[in-house]
């Protein structure tokens, strides 16, 4: 048996882990209805926090914890506009809207009284 597939059936298998964990946390959470609300959300915190470490260790789990921290680091990156900036920039769009709209409601207001003047 070669390496990748035995990779291949490894991280099946903790796949099929994670979708029994997480099933657990979902039936245990209606089976022990009748249990404290405090104690039910802990457990089923605590089943999905295990389903979810049991993830990350699975080769899609791994790109998929890099993929988020490259995201992170690209968002630290990102130089976010001042607040003026978002100001004038909300109110340039505004005005634009307004005439545009006040542009389009005259132009329809002469297609219209055109199209009275023709039809009768």
């Amino acid at each position: 048996m070669s390496a990748e597939k035995s990779s291949n059936i490894v991280n099946q298998a903790k796949w099929v882990i994670v979708l029994g964990l997480f099933a657990l946390a979902v039936v245990g959470n209606a089976y022990y209805s009748e249990v404290a609300f405090l104690y039910r959300v802990l457990g089923v915190v605590g089943v999905i926090l295990l389903a979810l470490v049991v993830m990350a260790s699975t080769t899609f789990g791994k790109s998929s914890l890099k993929l988020m921290s490259e995201s992170r680091n690209e968002l630290r990156r990102v130089v976010w506009p001042t607040r003026v900036e978002t100001t004038q920039t909300f109110l340039v769009v505004f005005i634009s809207i307004v005439l545009l709209c006040l542009f389009f409601w005259g132009l329809e207001s002469l297609l219209s009284w055109l199209t009275k003047l023709v039809l009768g």
